[in-house]
């Protein structure tokens, strides 16, 4: 399986978001999977070749800004033909996938790391997720799959509510084999001779909590914190311990490498963390700790993964959110009972080995990967493709005249309707696609033809969903189909005067001998739905001619037999309503005959 991962940074920029893409990326190509990830950051000589950094022009509100995101995640998905996109959020630059027809014709599974925690200390932000919040909706819609890191973050989440059917549980994880198992000793022990150590790692933030534990070990005999990390709040942090003065018993070491980490977790005799929000979602360095045996201490925090991870690994204590009494109980409690802190370490790092590595997490996220089914009956059955827009009162009628041909497999591509189209055609048993954005007739049926090549069908039938057509034809265009690449239902009877003298003028300038060149009842072969998944397919406003001159270009054979059209249907589809939209329709048909049929000509021209 081909995946390609969509995070926001990659180590060596830190994070727990990013430490586990880069463990998950490099597990699923050692278990044989072809893993890729896009993501932001200044390319390295030392990067893999499945890397892909892309340069960040400034950040706004913790917001990498990168212009060219998108067009390097269209040359991504074009080079490596993904299977599925997998969705690291919260991350602004994902939504770019919602505006390529390339991301929109792969499956998506979201891995949602954590709610965007709007606060009043930061308005700004909570003024930029207004703006955030109905792209977001849009792709947790779009997705197949969302990935949880814990039963608890699902429970509180409000933007996975709507979404809760679609999310499949599957906690983070540490690859072990990464971790050294005995780190090297420290260069300089900020930790004073004698006391009881405690750390905490992470980014300087105030929804970490640090000033909580800087004000519980303050004035404590036999105990000193150190902190590691850096941040915004870093000055501030620093502020607060020198205004205690002879109290303080906290320590800023500041940013620090990955070797100096390690070395600090296997040397420290219990590991903090206070959070006081819901963006400390899980918890990489709490995992960290337990595997090197450090009991832990965390804010019992309603919503996050900390207390589950905690208590359920039996790995240490969880204490109420900034009530300081508690935490230096907690605190004097392991500092007190060697035996009660070993044993937590020693469960702690159990459940790391056992339920919290990288394996057996990678095994659950490709269980959930949507794989297209094996199904041979698609090499003998067509897809039908039904491209529809608030066509509630027909949609059903056809999608049984359908199923009364003997053809089963139906894709409606409900093109932002606003009525119960895609509801109807649901209970009707139809695979429904909902495009986020408007993509027309055209781009309606061309999303269908994408689907039936991603899953493996061998031919394509489009058919209108207002009921014009007659579904009681398609034996005779199937039967046509054994012979040619493309047959056209053509319904020359029915046709207006305004669409006869388009037909006329078409045929001349094309030089097709073909009676109805927009009728939208048509068969495409597999060699024929590859021509009109490309990009010059996606260049036409309309389905009719110019997807003709591009068949026809390609050497595909056409064929043209004639079906009756339903006796209360519409005589003139839409785009024959109009003088501008008739004489704009002939302006841009001629310009394609003129360019032989290639919009990219057309385009340079």
């Amino acid at each position: 399986m081909r995946v390609l991962h969509i995070g926001k940074f990659f180590p060596p920029d830190p994070g727990g978001m990013e430490t586990f893409l880069a463990d998950l990326a490099e597990a699923q190509r050692a278990a044989g999977d072809e893993s890729f990830a896009l993501v932001h950051g200044t390319p390295m000589d030392e990067d893999p070749s499945w890397l892909i950094r892309v340069p960040v022009s400034r950040q706004i509100l913790y917001t990498p800004i990168a212009p060219a995101f998108r067009a390097h995640l269209k040359s991504a998905i074009r080079r490596i033909k993904p299977d599925v996109l997998h969705l690291h959020m919260p991350n602004p630059s994902a939504f770019w996938a919602l505006t390529l027809s390339e991301a929109c014709d792969i499956p998506w599974v979201v891995h949602w790391h954590s709610d965007v925690i709007p606060t009043l200390r930061r308005s700004a932000l909570s003024l930029a997720y207004q703006v955030y919040r109905p792209f977001e909706q849009a792709v947790l819609k779009r997705a197949q799959h969302v990935i949880v890191t814990s039963p608890d973050y699902l429970a509180a989440s409000v933007p996975l509510q709507r979404w809760r059917d679609k999310c499949r549980m599957v906690p983070l994880a540490l690859d072990t084999r990464k971790l050294p198992a005995h780190p090297p000793g420290l260069a300089v022990d900020p930790w004073p001779a004698g006391t009881f150590r405690l750390l905490s790692v992470g980014r300087l933030s105030h929804y970490k909590g640090y000033q909580t534990l800087i004000d519980a070990v303050a004035g404590m005999d036999g105990v000193h914190l150190v902190i590691a990390g850096d941040g915004e709040d870093r000055l501030a942090l620093q502020a607060h311990i020198k205004a205690q003065g002879r109290d303080a018993r906290t320590t800023l070491v500041g940013r620090i490498d990955e070797s100096t980490k390690h070395a600090l977790l296997a040397q420290c005799d219990a590991f903090c963390l206070a959070s006081r929000e819901r963006t400390e979602a899980f918890g990489i360095a709490v995992m960290e700790a337990m595997y090197y045996a450090r009991p832990c201490l965390v804010s019992a925090l309603s919503g996050s993964a900390l207390p589950w991870l905690v208590t359920s690994s039996q790995a240490g204590l969880t204490v109420p959110v900034g009530d300081l009494p508690r935490w230096r109980a907690a605190i004097s409690t392991l500092r007190a009972d060697p035996d009660l802190a070993a044993i937590a370490g020693t469960r702690g790092r159990a459940a790391i080995l056992k339920r919290f590595d990288i394996a057996p997490s990678t095994a659950a996220i490709r269980s959930i990967y949507p794989r297209p089914e094996i199904d041979p009956v698609r090499f003998s059955q067509p897809l039908v493709v039904i491209p529809a827009r608030n066509e509630a009162p027909t949609i059903e009628g056809v999608i049984a005249a359908v199923r009364a041909q003997g053809l089963h497999h139906i894709v409606v591509v409900s093109d932002q309707s606003t009525d119960d189209t895609a509801a109807i055609a649901r209970a009707a048993d139809a695979v429904v696609l909902e495009p986020v954005l408007s993509v027309g007739a055209w781009g309606a049926m061309q999303t269908g033809i994408r689907y039936a090549m991603r899953n493996g069908y061998r031919q394509v039938i489009t058919l209108h969903a207002n009921g014009q057509h007659e579904p009681s034809c398609l034996p005779e265009i199937l039967a046509a189909a054994m012979t040619a690449d493309v047959v056209i239902g053509a319904s020359t009877g029915h046709g207006s005067r305004t669409r006869r003298l388009a037909w006329s003028y078409f045929r001349t300038i094309s030089g097709f001998r073909i009676d109805d060149l927009t009728s939208g009842l048509r068969c495409y072969s597999r060699a024929a739905c590859e021509i009109l998944a490309s990009e010059e397919a996606t260049l036409l406003d309309y389905k009719d001619l110019g997807v003709l001159l591009l068949l026809r270009n390609a050497g595909l054979s056409i064929m043209e037999v004639p079906v009756e059209m339903h006796p209360r249907a519409s005589v003139s589809p839409r785009v024959f309503t109009g003088w501008a939209r008739i004489a704009r329709y002939m302006m841009e048909s001629t310009l394609l005959c003129i360019s032989r049929g290639h919009p990219k000509h057309f385009l340079k021209q």
